[in-house]
């Protein structure tokens, strides 16, 4: 669990694993220099849960905190936990069930989408199959778009670390070249049930860090074309992958330029989209997930309008 300034979900985040059964759980905190209650909130739950609290210097990076508690972890098996999102219950029991069925290094399931005081905004499923997942299909679907809550995944620790953890030049898109990257070790094991909840709020790390206009439609252009390069799909279904992905990934741009303030820019993604056909705009509605991610949003602002009404 990388942390920093975050009082006021932390608890809750520790509260869903004490809720949990805890027998061969370690909790690795790596905290980034927070500056308000969030160290004396990790230390209240030292007695109830095995936590292991790291204090490097301020590095302002989340994805260096998370590789140095890969690194110092133990287990065989790690998985991340923001401090703002949570574990639902019978994850772990769950979870631990799957483990010898996994042929490769990765786990999965679907989430839930939860606004700042836990309201349900929506579900985060994955476009999968149940069961294990060929690493040729996981990568074509992943390539689209990442369809992963960072809560959702179990991975052995030591593939992920030898591997070289995540790049920490990618804050916004670290988890995705992560996953990509695992799921090319082997089958993907996925469990189409909803185990875990990623929390959609204005004061999270992702949407108040300070970025170059440019930043996120390079990150994005970074990993896609890092994974693409090593894809073994072939011929027409290699095109249409790439097609689709482009289209995700001038339409992402756009929405990361609304969020920033500007204007949407929105004739050349459409242009993109159209061109697709019908086949190429299920391919990429359904491995984006865009429908269920912006509704998500969208739920979230309908409930603001509503309190400020009040």
């Amino acid at each position: 669990m990388p942390s920093y300034n975050g009082e006021k979900y932390i608890g809750s985040a520790l509260q869903s694993v004490v809720a949990e059964p805890r027998e061969g759980i370690e909790v690795i905190v790596v905290d980034d220099g927070s500056s308000d209650l969030s160290l004396d909130i990790v230390r209240g739950f030292m007695s109830r849960l095995p936590i292991r609290l790291i204090t490097p210097s301020r590095t302002a990076n989340w994805v260096t905190m998370s590789n140095l508690g890969l690194q110092h972890a133990k287990g065989d098996w790690a998985c991340f936990l923001h401090q703002d999102d949570l574990w639902l219950p019978g994850r772990i029991g769950r979870l631990g069930a799957e483990m010898g069925k996994a042929q490769g290094v990765l786990v999965l399931h679907d989430a839930k989408f939860v606004g700042p005081e836990g309201q349900v905004l929506g579900l985060w499923t994955c476009p999968l199959r149940e069961g294990n997942v060929p690493t040729e299909d996981f990568i074509e679907h992943l390539l689209i778009q990442n369809f992963i809550a960072i809560c959702s995944p179990m991975f052995k620790r030591q593939a992920a670390v030898e591997s070289g953890g995540m790049d920490e030049k990618l804050w916004y898109t670290a988890d995705w070249d992560l996953w990509l990257r695992l799921g090319s070790l082997g089958p993907v094991r996925y469990v189409p049930e909803t185990l875990g909840a990623f929390r959609v709020h204005p004061e999270s790390q992702t949407v108040t860090h300070p970025f170059q206009p440019s930043e996120w439609e390079r990150q994005l252009s970074t990993v896609f074309f890092r994974h693409f390069a090593r894809w073994t799909g072939t011929g027409k279904r290699r095109a249409k992958v790439e097609q689709a992905a482009l289209v995700s990934l001038a339409i992402n741009a756009a929405l990361a330029a609304v969020s920033r303030g500007e204007p949407l820019q929105w004739k050349g993604p459409l242009v993109k989209l159209l061109a697709l056909g019908p086949q190429g705009w299920h391919r990429y509605l359904r491995d984006s997930r865009l429908v269920q991610r912006a509704g998500s949003r969208l739920m979230l602002r309908r409930l603001v309008v509503r309190a400020g009404r009040r």
